[in-house]
Order: structure tokens, then C-alpha cells, then sequence
């Protein structure tokens, strides 16, 4: 098997994979191209990927020679035009989200991965990316929020008098939720935490956070630990929960998402007004809508005297641990369609390989993707969830 790694484009810092796990791919007899200058922003050099065996060249000769392409970034429009139908594409490209992607991939008959859609279960914890980055993101938010608040965040008795502990709300106590949650303990601050997930309450506690409940949350075992879409009369419950503590929070941090869906609006434009003047808002859904009303993905605005970070992209900022982890779950799932002398073994009874596999011979296989994707005359159309949140997101806009 010929595997290229690529560079990613843009303000991506991470690699794919670093020397040390292109070392273990060669020997398990797999030929390793890697794009000229693929490692440079995680400090890994094209010398460093040649002592671990690989072979620097260049994109396009990636294209032509190799039967894999590894990627953290989608394809662009210019990398579909170069992929050929006999190779296959791994990296990240939200398939329930990015319909159109999906579709691209259908009329071209490619066999395609996406690492984010790695199954939830004990056997694929070693390779999942989204626990791995999420872990980055709730650090960094965190610390972020820690550099731009006007005060401490620990709590200090000085000469000049006490100075109060900094109180921050974590909304979602997922992967990043948790992390945001042991960060801002360490840094001596009270944090206060919701979710409609009853069974994070013992986690967050563990950690030092404060959970507070709303009566009456939706929770769906089916949904493999994610959240799900909620009731009118719990939301209506739910906000006048947070409105109250946001009120008083220094710092929020935004973490709730819903897969294949725009994230849940938390915090309206009058609970940021309602804010302390200073107080910082960092949402990490900014990429599917926010989580705060006012977000901008890749902006930072300030409303009122509170700044809001939309920042969905917090392990590019720290390109040698996150490429680190990333590589590692890549290089767990790519063990599994390695045959024997290094072939190719794309072996579909594997539930991990068939949960992954997005698109193949013209097919989606990922059984979450093809539920939310109509078929007419043969060919994949737009999504009914894109379809849904386009309606949904007309109405609030007639509201408004």
C-alpha cells in the first residue's frame, strides 16, 4: 500500500501524522509519500519524515502515485479534481454537515473516510480524533479566556484586600466541556456547569464543578453519548436557568453541539447584555451556528462591553501535541485496513471501518449519513437535516 501524506492549506498547523508514527507504518511495509514541507508548522521537517522512512514529493505526484490520501483538512474543490476513483481519501469533513462534500464524492465513485465519524465504543477510544481535539479545545478556551479577563481568576488575599475567584459557566460537559472544567479548577476558579446529559453530573462534580440541573431533559441511550434535540418546554426551562447564571459568570465557554444539526442557541443577544462589562464568551460551535447568538466563526466581537471568540479550530494552535494525538487515532484506525505485507485490506465486516467509510462505490455506508440523505434517480441529493435547519433558521429569522 502506498500512502500520501498531504499538507494542509490555509491556517492549519497540524500534520497528519508526525515522523515518529510514519516510522512504524514503514515497517509494517507500507511506502509512505509525504508532501514537500507536509510537517513544517508542527516542527516536524522533511528531513525528520526522511530518517523515519519516508519519501518527500510533491502534491501532485501524491495524486498520481498513491492508493491512500491522508488529510486532516476536506478535499478542495481542485483536490477532487485530481483524485482519481481507484484511491481513498481519509481526513475530516463533518459528513453530516457538509452534504454537498458527500455528494461530490457519490458522483465520482470515491471511497472515502471521514475520521470524525469513527463509532463511539470501548474498541475505537484508541482512534477517536473528536475526544483527542476536544481535549485541546477546552484547555486553550480556557486559557484564552484566562489571558483576556480584565481580572484574576483565582481567588487572592492580599495586602490590598481580597480579590474574588473569576465564575465560569461551561455549557456542554462533554470531552471539551470536562477539560474546560479541570482548567479552569486549576487556574482557582468556580465553575458552574450545565447539560442535559444527567449521567455527566458525577464527572463534573469529580472535577470541582458546580451541575445545574434543569427538570425534564430528553436523553436517548441511542445516541451514543451525544446530545439530543430537546423539548419547547424544557428549552423554555433551560434558558431561564442560564439567563440567571450567566448574568453573573466572568467567563462562559460554549460547547454544546448536536451532530448533523446547528447548535443549540444558549445565550441571546439580552443575556449578553445582561452580562458583566469584560466578560468574555468563547464559543467552540461557532463552526455549526454557535452556541451564543452573536458568535462569528473565526471573529471575536465585542457586544456590549463582553468579547465573544467564535473559535471552532483551538488544536491548530497547538500543532505539535494535537497533530501528536491526531496522528496517533489515525494511525490506530489505518492498522485496521492494513493487510498482511503492507497491503491494502479494506475489510467492511469490521464494524469501525464500515462506521467510518462514508461513500464507496457509489454507495454511503455510515448508517448516520444515509439516513439524513435523500435518493433520486440514483443520485445523492441535499440533506433532509440541511433541508430542516435552512426551514428552522427561516422561521427565527421571521421572528426576529
Amino acid at each position: 500500500m502506498i500512502l500520501g501524506l498531504l499538507k494542509e492549506s490555509g491556517d492549519e498547523t497540524r500534520v497528519a501524522l508526525l515522523p515518529e508514527l510514519v516510522k512504524e507504518l514503514v515497517a509494517a511495509k507500507v511506502e509512505v509519500l509525504t508532501e514537500k514541507l507536509a510537517g513544517e508548522k508542527a516542527f516536524a521537517t522533511d528531513a525528520d519524515y526522511e530518517a523515519s522512512g519516508a519519501k518527500i514529493a510533491s502534491r501532485q505526484d501524491i495524486f498520481v502515485r498513491a492508493e491512500v490520501l491522508l488529510q486532516i483538512q476536506a478535499p478542495t474543490d481542485s483536490d477532487l479534481a485530481l483524485i482519481k476513483k481507484t484511491q481513498i481519501w481519509i481526513s475530516v469533513f463533518n459528513p453530516l454537515w457538509e452534504t454537498a462534500l458527500v455528494e461530490a464524492f457519490l458522483k465520482k465513485g470515491l471511497t472515502t473516510f471521514s475520521l470524525d465519524s469513527i463509532p463511539r465504543s470501548s474498541r475505537a477510544q484508541a482512534m477517536d480524533i473528536l475526544s483527542s481535539m476536544a481535549t485541546v479545545a477546552g484547555y486553550k478556551a480556557v486559557l484564552e479566556a484566562a489571558l483576556r479577563l480584565p481580572t484574576f481568576f483565582p481567588m487572592f488575599m492580599t495586602a490590598a484586600g481580597t480579590i474574588r475567584p473569576a465564575n465560569v459557566l461551561i455549557l456542554g460537559a462533554g470531552v471539551a466541556g470536562l477539560q474546560a472544567i479541570a482548567t479552569a479548577r486549576r487556574l482557582g476558579a468556580q465553575v458552574q456547569v450545565f447539560d442535559v446529559r444527567s449521567a455527566v453530573k458525577e464527572e463534573v462534580m469529580s472535577l470541582g464543578g458546580k451541575f445545574v440541573e434543569v427538570e425534564g431533559a430528553v436523553e436517548d441511550k441511542a445516541a451514543g453519548g451525544y446530545a439530543v434535540e430537546q423539548t419547547d418546554d424544557f428549552k423554555k426551562k433551560q434558558q431561564e436557568v442560564i439567563d440567571q447564571h450567566a448574568a453573573k459568570a466572568n467567563v462562559i465557554i460554549c460547547t454544546a453541539q448536536i451532530p448533523g444539526r446547528k447548535a443549540p442557541v444558549l445565550i441571546h443577544k439580552k443575556t449578553v447584555e445582561s452580562m458583566k462589562p469584560g466578560s468574555i464568551i468563547i464559543d467552540l460551535a461557532a463552526s455549526s451556528g454557535g452556541n451564543c447568538e452573536l458568535s462569528e466563526n473565526d471573529k471575536t466581537i465585542v457586544h456590549n462591553g463582553v468579547t465573544i471568540i467564535g473559535q471552532s479550530n483551538y488544536p491548530s494552535q497547538m500543532s505539535v501535541d494535537a497533530s501528536r494525538m491526531f496522528g496517533k487515532n489515525a494511525f490506530n484506525f489505518l492498522k485496521l485496513i492494513i493487510g498482511e505485507e503492507g497491503a491494502l485490506n479494506l475489510n467492511f465486516d469490521d464494524d469501525i471501518v464500515k462506521g467510518t467509510c462514508i461513500t464507496h462505490e457509489g454507495k454511503v455506508l455510515n448508517e448516520r449519513v444515509k439516513s439524513v440523505v435523500t435518493k433520486t434517480d440514483g443520485v445523492k441529493t441535499e440533506s433532509t437535516a440541511t433541508k430542516e435547519m435552512e426551514n428552522k433558521t427561516e422561521k427565527e429569522n421571521k421572528k426576529i
